[in-house]
């Protein structure tokens, strides 16, 4: 956030599990006056992941709007990211995941996004893992997904204003908007 209290235009939350990543990105979007919409990527496939959502949605409260969308994520930003509302997009890895196991053109996708999130539409906070810094994945479709997120956050680092990185909780902010 800048010295008036405002959000940059793009913000990437970058963090390993449980980094506190997503927090984080919450309290940014919930410290802005305009209406707070949640844009969810995830999918509840199984018991886990149905808590892990329910965990989230409690944890928010009824002061967000929540869209659901799993694979259409670019539509959902150019309806929804405007001046009047803050957009917190939770998570990029998960939305990744999607496409992939859709069999969607995960470049075409990454780069319709990137191209959105350039037009600088309102506050938009996206969550992503930092998924490259651990071991070398052992089957082909992990190593695929490490590289394309890899090379997702790097092409929306370069977009974004304010790219943070959260470890155990505590944000460092690689990236500031001009100016601050």
């Amino acid at each position: 956030m800048n010295a008036e209290g405002n959000l940059p235009a793009v913000t990437l939350v970058l963090g390993g599990a449980r980094s506190g990543k997503s927090r984080f990105a919450e309290q940014c979007v919930e410290a802005m006056p305009a209406r707070h919409i949640y844009i969810a990527t995830g999918q509840a496939g199984d018991a886990e992941m149905a808590e892990r959502i329910r965990r989230h949605q409690t944890r928010r409260g009824s002061n967000w709007q929540t869209v659901e969308e799993s694979l259409d994520l670019t539509g959902v930003l150019e309806r929804l990211a405007n001046n009047d509302a803050a957009v917190l997009v939770d998570c990029l890895t998960l939305w990744l995941s999607n496409l992939m196991m859709a069999k969607a053109p995960v470049e075409e996708a990454i780069a319709s996004l990137v191209d959105v999130l350039s037009r600088g539409q309102g506050s938009i906070v996206l969550v992503s893992n930092e998924v490259g810094q651990g071991i070398v994945p052992v089957n082909t479709l992990a190593r695929e997904f490490r590289d394309h997120a890899g090379w997702m956050n790097q092409k929306i680092a370069a977009v974004a204003d304010s790219v943070v990185l959260v470890t155990a909780g505590i944000p460092q902010h690689l990236k500031s908007p001009k100016g601050v």
